[in-house]
């Protein structure tokens, strides 16, 4: 049983657009019926998923092409997804520090203002660098 582009997106969670795009930078590969309709085989969809389960993490899409070549290939070692991980964690506790010092500054600012009918506004005073 042949399914569509609309059909694989439904049964896997992701939209036909972002297949399209996964299929235009050679992440998948499906075959071409004789119409020119895509025909997706079971290891098809297992790679969407995994894609799809991988970009929900915020991996790249150069990550998610690494992580995919390694799981594809049955001599790999372990060490070297861990070190995708990894340094994918390290990443993210980055955003996270930048985050917490990005509310701590607004925080500060919208305590100082006064949120009142007066114009002085320390909020635009602190983004204008005042």
């Amino acid at each position: 049983m042949n399914l569509t582009i609309g059909d694989v997106a439904k049964r896997i969670g992701l939209p036909a657009k972002t297949i399209r795009y996964y299929e235009e930078i050679g992440l998948v590969d499906p075959l071409r019926d004789s119409n020119g309709y895509r025909v997706f085989r079971d290891s098809d969809l297992h790679k969407l998923t995994f894609l799809g389960r991988a970009r929900a993490l915020g991996f790249t899409i150069n990550d998610c092409r690494t992580l995919l070549a390694l799981y594809e290939d049955e001599t790999r070692a372990s060490s070297d997804v861990k070190a995708v991980a990894q340094k994918h964690l390290a990443d993210i506790e980055a955003k996270i520090t930048d985050l917490q010092a990005m509310h701590a500054t607004l925080s500060h600012l919208a305590q100082e203002c006064s949120g009142d009918g007066r114009p002085d506004c320390p909020i635009l005073k602190g983004l204008s660098g005042g």
